[in-house]
């Protein structure tokens, strides 16, 4: 009996698709493409002609 609870504790785990440390550094590509994209609009609302010159300072 006790030998049967034994053996169905053991826990089999599952083995990554890749390295562990390669969905960190697919995470961080991740988050710098984010970044270039949201870098890309800074000053576009400025660019606006129909922009007043009193709103183009904000």
């Amino acid at each position: 009996m006790v030998s049967v609870l034994l053996s169905e504790a053991v826990v089999h785990h599952a083995e990554l698709p890749m390295p562990a440390i390669l969905y960190g550094v697919v995470a961080m590509g991740l988050f710098l493409a984010l970044a270039l994209v949201t870098w890309s609009y800074k000053d576009v609302s400025n660019r606006n002609p129909r922009r007043s010159n009193k709103q183009a300072g904000h």
